[in-house]
């Protein structure tokens, strides 16, 4: 390289790091979740959040211009939801929506967004229906959907030959669609003499003692579980103390995950299926670095929240700086299609439904160390578990 480029190459890389220009108004990222009703997923994700928020203005920000994350919780309500949604929008005048963990709330800010004609980033929300029933043109969603993530396990569920199924999961959007996604996907994959028994609880209310029971009970071969957070916990601990799982194989949604696996300790199950995120194993270059920042500024180690806040972030900004404007309409345009970096490599959102190809790790369940670990696992792509172009248009409005 000459002399000229080398100095061309230094300036171009002095102005991309120079910090934000000093007054320039800060481009307003609205941000609602359910930190109080799921902190153990969402504090990493703030954190996950404020990671990448600092590296992106530390690169000069978008446009010239700072980011700014103005944040509000939803309590969990899709009606609160949507009115602090509207608050976003009336009175913080942000460039887009982002966020969400319940899949009712989801649904809920996505008609806003569509009837207010402003993006919507939906980082965590996983019903299929964001996407494909109730999909529409201001909503892109970063996660792997419950049918992607459903889609990852049952291969292995299939190859047990197992006649009789136990599903349990909590009663609303996300956990009807995985149980919907599950049934028809095994269905396709093992015809014939296939039998479900389904066990329904309120989300955050299950009452082991009886559901538990009500599965020996049952009977059956193997079973199927969507449930996470404290439900998962006071499942798992029942289940073992009156033997539910001897001797019969268990696929759990999103089981794998540290802030819930964390929470069993040394109770954690041994040999579930699960997705999840084996923080501790993965040793890609993409994610040693988001690992190494992660746990020099927070001095704690990534939860799967943590990586999900950080995409989200690094989305919005790719998003702002691809349309070169915080038009809606453009920010919509240069939204469908997008490619960013994230700590799992590159992720597309597809223009055909504005789902995200993020994969999840698939793996089994184990105690080491007196903590629960992933073992086993692989990175599922997500782009490999997507329907087909010809269903999802059947499906999206």
């Amino acid at each position: 390289m000459n002399i000229r480029r080398l100095v061309a190459a230094a300036i171009g890389a002095a102005a991309f790091a120079l910090p934000p220009a000093a007054g320039a108004q800060p481009i307003k990222l609205g941000e609602l979740n359910s930190y109080k009703v799921f902190p153990a997923f969402l504090e990493p994700y703030r954190k996950g959040m404020d990671l990448a928020l600092d590296e992106v203005n530390a690169a000069g920000g978008v446009l010239g211009r700072p980011l700014e994350i103005v944040s509000r919780d939803d309590t969990g309500n899709p009606g609160d939801a949507v009115r602090v949604a509207e608050e976003l929008i009336s009175r913080e005048k942000v460039a887009l929506l982002m966020g969400t963990f319940a899949s009712n709330v989801g649904l809920a800010v996505s008609d806003l967004a569509r009837q207010r004609k402003l993006p919507f980033l939906a980082a965590e929300p996983l019903t299929d229906k964001l996407v494909w029933e109730n999909g529409n043109k201001y909503t892109f969603r970063l996660r792997a959907s419950t049918y992607m993530q459903t889609a990852m396990l049952v291969p292995e569920a299939a190859k047990l030959g197992r006649k009789r199924w136990a599903i349990v999961y909590p009663n609303y959007e996300y956990g009807q669609a995985a149980t919907t996604a599950f049934k028809k996907q095994m269905i396709a994959l093992q015809p014939g003499g296939i039998e479900f028994v389904e066990q329904a609880v309120p989300l955050g209310k299950i009452d082991t003692g009886p559901v538990v029971q009500a599965l020996i009970d049952a009977k059956p071969d193997a079973i199927f579980s969507s449930l996470f957070g404290t439900d998962l916990a006071r499942f798992v601990r029942e289940g073992q103390l009156r033997g539910l799982f001897k001797d019969r194989p268990v696929f759990n949604l999103l089981g794998g995950e540290p802030e819930y696996l964390d929470a069993l300790k040394e109770e954690a199950p041994v040999g579930w299926w699960v997705t999840g995120y084996p923080w501790y194993a993965i040793d890609t270059a993409e994610h040693r670095r988001f690992r190494d920042a992660y746990q020099a500024k927070f001095s704690d180690y990534p939860r799967l929240g943590s990586v999900v806040g950080y995409s989200a972030v690094k989305a919005a900004a790719a998003a702002i700086r691809k349309a070169g404007s915080t038009d809606a309409e453009k920010l919509v345009a240069a939204m469908s299609g997008l490619a960013f970096d994230s700590p799992f490599g590159r992720i597309t959102f597809r223009a055909l439904d504005h789902q995200s190809t993020m994969g999840a790790y698939v793996g089994r369940t184990a105690v080491k160390d007196g903590k629960g670990v992933m073992v086993d696992w692989r990175y599922a792509d997500g782009r490999d578990y997507l329907p087909s172009d010809d269903t999802v248009r059947r499906m999206r409005p």
